[in-house]
């Protein structure tokens, strides 16, 4: 099977990852910093349009004895208007030669400003895609340690908001989905989107799997969970997975494909409604715990340099667990008896974010 897989990434790795950037608009969206309405462009543009027709009426009445026709502001204005808008009825006209050198000069590159600003809706599409495309290839050269999330359903969604809640950027999360309709919901919270679909290699590329920190899986489908899941430990086998299955039957295959982590949604929830029938109180607080913007909730910190040698069950904070090197000792663990330099405690935290906690 990995063979297959391999034979399968070398003849799709040549696709839309390796497209020209300006070919990406459609598919990879970076999250706008700024959002300005129609109705401000259009008024700016009319802006800088009437400061173009003043400039050339004070240019013109500040010479008005070069020019035929103009002995008031008003006839200097209306020069302007039908020079700039190149009509030239031609009852006003330069007739120094001082005169005829400012329009040369200054009247002639104003007047092609004005008609630029015209055609402005044209030159603001051209400019729009290739700023777009300037900012796509910037993301792709800098983006690192970011998180990807496949899928943008209710599990994807839900991980994304406990990840904001832990102090994650917008910016450093890239969700790739192929429903442009939840695509643009995750742009619009200041999310960067891919679309396609994430079991194709180049579609995982383009979105920086082989330099992301994590990649979590949450798809509708088990069998393309696992799928998923093979084809980001095949490109990325540094990467954290952590992967969702609804029926813990298949939570095994996603483990062999490379998942670090795998949850199961359906026994999760099937557990909690039990719990609900029997303690009420137990799965409010269970829910508590996993609601990261409200009540409490669990968090992981790096121990402080004066707890190191004690017992974490003395500590202020309500200890659940010590990682250590990777592993997870519960705290009523013989390892977990004793604070050891480097370790890192799971606790549960309230509304308050210690500095130093994740």
């Amino acid at each position: 099977m990995r063979e297959k897989l391999q034979e399968r990434f070398r003849s799709s790795g040549a696709e839309v990852d390796e497209l020209p950037h300006h070919a990406l608009l459609n598919i990879l969206r970076i999250p706008e910093t700024e959002h300005q309405s129609p109705w401000q462009l259009i008024i700016r543009r009319l802006s800088y349009a009437l400061i173009l027709i003043l400039i050339t009426a004070i240019t013109a009445y500040v010479d008005r004895d070069g020019y035929n026709g103009i002995d008031t502001f008003v006839d200097a204005l209306y020069y302007s208007t039908v020079s700039l808008s190149t009509t030239g009825y031609g009852d006003v006209s330069p007739i120094s030669q001082h005169a005829r050198l400012i329009n040369t000069l200054v009247v002639s590159p104003l007047r092609v400003i004005f008609l630029v600003l015209l055609v402005g809706t044209t030159l603001s599409v051209l400019t729009e895609e290739s700023r777009k495309t300037l900012q796509i290839r910037r993301w792709r050269k800098r983006m690192r340690n970011h998180t990807i999330v496949v899928g943008y359903g209710t599990k994807g969604r839900s991980a994304i908001a406990a990840l904001l809640a832990d102090g994650v950027s917008p910016s450093q999360i890239v969700v790739i989905d192929y429903d442009r309709e939840v695509l643009d919901m995750a742009n619009a919270q200041g999310l960067v989107t891919v679309h396609g679909s994430a079991t194709r290699s180049d579609i995982l590329k383009l979105a920086g799997v082989n330099r992301a920190r994590a990649v979590v899986v949450a798809p509708n489908q088990d069998d393309t969970a696992v799928l998923v899941t093979l084809s980001v430990r095949e490109i990325a086998p540094s990467a954290t997975i952590v992967a969702s299955v609804r029926e813990s039957d298949n939570s095994h295959l996603l483990r062999q494909s490379g998942a670090d982590s795998v949850v199961i949604s359906s026994e999760t929830a099937g557990r909690l409604m039990g719990l609900a029938t029997v303690t009420p109180s137990v799965t409010e607080m269970m829910e508590d715990l996993l609601s990261p913007d409200e009540g409490f909730s669990i968090a992981e910190r790096l121990v402080q340099e004066e707890e190191v040698g004690g017992n974490p069950r003395v500590l202020e904070d309500i200890v659940l667990g010590v990682v250590r090197s990777g592993e997870l000792y519960r705290i009523d663990s013989a390892e977990a008896e004793t604070i050891e330099p480097g370790d890192r405690i799971l606790f549960v935290r309230g509304n308050v974010l210690p500095e130093d906690s994740i």
